[in-house]
């Protein structure tokens, strides 16, 4: 029904480029046929590139309604912005979600079946159109979200039917799919098929198919994560607050004290036991760890105070660089991932293992921030990529200052609460914004893409949130307001040092992995690959601890048994390996 056809060559020769050619005899009547071609190549693995590229997307939309054969009412294909992304020569490309919308150009069809699935492949191949000569030669991850699936908004709970009776917000407050498994399972198998395997095959309810798992390319170490799956429904769980369609409506409901609700999932066991696992895991000589999924473990929008719904956000107003909202607040969406609470903070405590940084979209508004749990910044950074294009621009103009604001920043960063109480430190958004530009239907609403860029040599980071509008080989080429922003991969790990254990000096070894285990949990608190030979590990409290040292999947492992962890740590530990050279 999804009319793929996936296949797996083993034993590939991934240390040279390699040209690979598809036929296919497209019929074209009853009795003939034509042969055509599609041509690329399958890059060798960048291993030994110092810095790595990745050009990140969401939310293809391709239409603003008042059809017009012209760039003003039809955007694709996006040749803009797909001219900008190969200036950037990327190395990986990753697309979040919201690869089509059901209602795009012409109407969803949600049933017969067969004809539902012809609807998608006909919007899905738009996609394949409109990226066909970006992806042709580079490795590509892209994830369902919501509108791929055809929801608004999607609450998957591990893969129940919705209600079967209903409006369409009805259906979607039940949680679950409201399409059928089988072509559940068609998108994935058009999106998802081409990933490695698995990290964990069992199906889910219905028999709905998983893709969590790793990617390992380039010395990158990419957890692929299915933010949605197994999400409960806010309406559900917090039945006193009225949600409807992710939007509390009993007015005495504070979704900041009361929401965090015991039961509540947000990635479910399946996800958390293999984000755990993946975080201290740096085999494949990986040197930087990626989350990639749907959207931000946070709550990054505000609307006008007494809004109850983000409905009214098609008919805001847009502002000008020098204007300000004066009523705007944070506010609980339940589609975001900053709700459940403890399911948010559970994930990010397993990326921060890693010390990853998070990419992810959907929510049209392009961001950076640094994750909280306990405290502001002690989890690892996010990339909120801004939508090719969208009809839903989200904003973020918070009334009250950040705390913390560097000097010269807008008063939209800094350390903030979110409408779910939730820790982030934002570093830069990109609002919607009177731009001056034609067609202003798009360009207002700050459509884009990120770049992130990673240095092997000094771990560093280097995160870009590009206008659509913009031509990047030029000098003067200028990125969103706030941006680029650079941070190191131990900032992914931001919480405060309590204690050090003895600074570790290694020989024979060129940056080794560290695991560094609670002696008394028996617990790994985080690993990394150290940054050349010298590395002083941080605690998070007194007592004693356990480190291994070395190359996983190798002979070259010790284990450092007995350390213990000093407020004022001095010492040295010298650790020599035999070369293996």
């Amino acid at each position: 029904m999804s009319y793929t056809f996936p296949f797996r060559i083993e034993d590939w020769d991934d240390t040279r480029d390699t040209p690979y050619r598809i036929v296919y005899d497209l019929k074209t009547s009853t009795t003939g046929s034509e042969r055509t071609f599609f041509e690329g190549t399958i890059r060798k693995n960048p291993t030994e590139k110092e810095e790595f590229v990745i050009s990140a997307f969401t939310g293809h939309k391709i239409f603003t309604g008042g059809l017009k054969w012209n760039h003003h009412g039809v955007w694709f294909p996006h040749n803009d912005i797909l001219d900008a992304v190969q200036h950037h020569d990327p190395d990986f490309l990753f697309f979040s979600g919201d690869q089509i919308y059901e209602g795009d150009m012409t109407p969803a069809v949600y049933e017969p079946l067969n004809k539902a699935m012809l609807d998608y492949l006909y919007k899905w191949y738009r996609w394949c159109w409109a990226f066909k000569d970006l992806t042709r030669n580079r490795p590509t991850v892209t994830i369902p979200d919501d509108h791929d699936v055809y929801h608004g908004n999607i609450w998957g709970a591990g893969g129940k039917a919705t209600s079967a009776t209903g409006s369409n917000n009805d259906r979607q407050n039940s949680g679950g799919y409201r399409m059928p498994a089988s072509f559940v399972n068609s998108v994935h198998r058009t999106q998802v098929s081409h990933l490695p395997p698995r990290a964990d095959k069992a199906s889910i309810l219905q028999g709905i198919s998983t893709y969590h798992g790793r990617v390992e390319y380039g010395g990158v170490s990419f957890a692929v994560i299915a933010d949605r799956m197994f999400k409960s429904s806010p309406t559900l769980a917090l039945p006193e607050a009225q949600f409807d369609n992710g939007w509390a409506q009993n007015p005495t409901f504070n979704p900041a004290t009361q929401g965090d609700v015991t039961g509540a999932t947000l990635l479910g066991k399946r996800q958390l036991d293999f984000l755990n696992y993946w975080a201290t895991d740096w085999s494949d000589q990986a040197w930087m760890k990626v989350v990639l999924s749907q959207t931000l473990f946070a709550n990054v929008a505000t609307l006008p105070g007494g809004a109850n719904s983000d409905a009214i956000v098609p008919s805001l107003r847009y502002f000008g660089p020098d204007e300000y909202p004066e009523n705007d607040h944070p506010v609980a969406d339940g589609d975001s991932n900053g709700w459940p609470q403890t399911g948010r903070n559970l994930a990010l405590k397993a990326m921060r293992k890693g010390f990853a940084f998070h990419i992810a979209g959907d929510q049209h508004l392009g961001s950076t921030i640094q994750y909280g749990v306990d405290q502001w910044g002690d989890a690892g950074y996010a990339l909120c990529v801004p939508s090719v294009a969208n009809t839903w621009p989200r904003r973020w103009y918070p009334k009250e200052p950040g705390k913390n604001v560097k000097p010269g920043a807008p008063k939209y960063t800094g350390d903030f609460l979110d409408g779910w109480g939730n820790r982030v430190s934002v570093e830069a958004v990109s609002n919607p914004m009177i731009s001056g530009r034609k067609p202003a239907d798009l360009y207002d609403r700050a459509p884009g893409y990120g770049i992130a860029k990673f240095n092997k040599s000094n771990r560093k980071i280097k995160i870009e949130c590009w206008p659509r509008w913009e031509d990047p080989s030029q000098p003067d080429a200028k990125q969103y307001p706030g941006w680029p922003i650079e941070i190191t991969q131990k900032d992914n790990y931001g919480r405060k040092a309590v204690a050090w254990l003895p600074t570790l000096v290694v020989e024979g070894l060129i940056s080794p992995i560290v695991q560094v285990w609670d002696t008394l949990t028996e617990e790994c608190i985080y690993a990394l690959r150290m940054e050349g030979q010298v590395f002083r590990p941080k605690v998070f409290a007194t007592g004693t601890y356990t480190v291994m040292i070395g190359e996983p999947g190798t002979t070259n492992m010790r284990t450092l048994q007995g350390l213990v962890a000093d407020r004022a740590q001095s010492s040295l530990r010298r650790i020599i390996f035999e070369r293996s050279d």
